[in-house]
């Protein structure tokens, strides 16, 4: 065990507590903010918004998310580095809070330089907070997949809570002090990660031992093992990339398919259509327990990491599929029952699950520990590329017929799904018993 194990968290690493909440506020901060993002983006300056053409608010919304996850390449390499994770996690919520309040200013000028630092701030912070979770392990140590699920519970209980605070001051009051609200999330995240520090011991204190130096062509000593754990790595980060670039539609095309076209009240109380996003988070704190459990009781018959992602790729296109009879209905100019996107958001949920710990888990015990943040990085990228692909779908929104929109991204989904699943022992061998 490489941090301090005197005490305990839920039966792990007393400074997983300390990543957990930083994690839990960072993604508060993240979340607030893209939930009001492409409405604030599209509604008309009288109402406090930029009046943008929603194809250009979309192309937007998916550049700046996926610049937020592509920075997790750099930020990685300079952990690796430079600074240490630890540090480079300080650094990125700094710059994170700054960028959060920067948004707050009414100037153009203020919502590309805060959405500017903000991007910059989530590539330090977000590969790097996750790497050092996978460094309070020692290598065989059983618990590490647990700790990543009790992690994963941080991100989505700050992702649950900030669509709702963020989300009803900016659209009830102002849309630039739901920004200031998310920055003040970021700042409690901040203030918890100093005081606990100490809790994380030596993990991730320092930058990573060379051997090798990926910028100057990759020259080192790299054994067979790595290499095939390394392709195998680099097939789940493509099967990654499709999977968000279906999922990350949450933030842009269902968001607006939520404001447009959805009726926004449950048992006869209006609430704003930003509510939707806190859906994902709430089921996946309802789920999360009993799959990490199922996981467990499987034990040897527990799904090989291949597995699990087919059965995300499967799910998310499930998803769309099931909405498109309400997409049809929305298209005759009827407002629809919440229960779609309800059950959408559950579909996607568990798919996530399958698939987003499994994936962070994985990395870290698939890529050497001397690049070990920099292929955290690369595992962020293909979040980057999702989010960037599914920014130009959103850009679809309300130039091509929903129904046949949907219904295409879904059997995309499932398509990928199937593919994989052909491949799965194949992959599976190259992961040299990795699980």
């Amino acid at each position: 065990m490489i941090s301090n194990t005197e005490r305990r968290f839920f039966g792990h690493p007393v400074g997983l507590s300390t990543l957990f909440f930083t994690e839990m506020w960072e993604r508060f901060s993240y979340y607030g903010m893209r939930a009001l993002l492409i409405l604030f983006l599209r509604a008309p300056s009288s109402s406090g918004g930029l009046g943008l053409d929603v194809t250009v608010a979309g192309t937007l919304y998916g550049l700046y998310t996926s610049a937020a996850y592509l920075a997790a390449l750099p930020g990685g390499w300079l952990a690796d580095r430079f600074f240490g994770p630890q540090n480079a996690v300080l650094y990125g919520g700094i710059l994170i809070a700054i960028g959060q309040f920067v948004l707050a200013v009414p100037e153009i000028w203020a919502t590309i330089l805060g959405l500017s630092l903000i991007a910059a701030g989530t590539g330090l912070l977000k590969p790097n907070v996750s790497t050092i979770v996978g460094q309070l392990y020692d290598e065989k140590d059983r618990r590490r997949d647990a700790g990543f699920s009790i992690f994963y519970m941080g991100i989505n209980i700050g992702a649950m809570i900030s669509p709702i605070v963020c989300g009803w001051i900016g659209q009830t009051i102002s849309y630039r002090y739901g920004f200031a609200a998310a920055g003040v999330g970021m700042i409690f995240g901040l203030v918890q990660y100093q005081l606990g520090r100490k809790n994380l011991g030596t993990a991730g204190r320092d930058p990573a031992p060379r051997r090798v130096n990926l910028a100057e062509g990759g020259r080192g000593e790299w054994t067979s093992e790595e290499i095939r754990r390394l392709l195998a790595l680099g097939i789940l980060v493509a099967a990654s990339a499709i999977f968000w670039s279906l999922f990350e539609q949450a933030g842009s095309t269902l968001n607006l398919f939520a404001e447009d076209k959805t009726r926004n009240e449950a048992f006869g109380v209006a609430f704003p259509s930003s509510w939707f996003q806190s859906l994902n988070s709430i089921f996946l704190i309802l789920f999360a327990p009993p799959l990490a459990w199922l996981w467990l009781k499987l034990g040897e018959r527990d799904p090989s990491p291949v597995v699990k992602f087919t059965l995300g790729l499967l799910l998310v296109g499930a998803g769309f599929l099931v909405v498109v009879p309400a997409a049809r209905e929305a298209e005759g100019g009827a407002l629809v029952s919440p229960i779609w996107l309800t059950v959408l958001y559950l579909l996607h949920t568990i798919g996530e699950l399958c698939l987003s710990p499994v994936g962070l888990s994985a990395t870290t015990k698939l890529a050497p520990l001397r690049v070990a943040g920099f292929m955290m990085g690369v595992w962020f990228l293909s979040i980057s590329i999702g989010n960037f692909v599914g920014g130009q779908v959103s850009s679809l929104y309300g130039s091509m017929a929903l129904p046949e929109l949907f219904q295409t991204v879904g059997l995309v989904g499932v398509a990928s799904g199937v593919v994989l699943a052909l491949f799965t022992k194949p992959i599976t061998r190259l992961m040299g018993g990795v699980r």
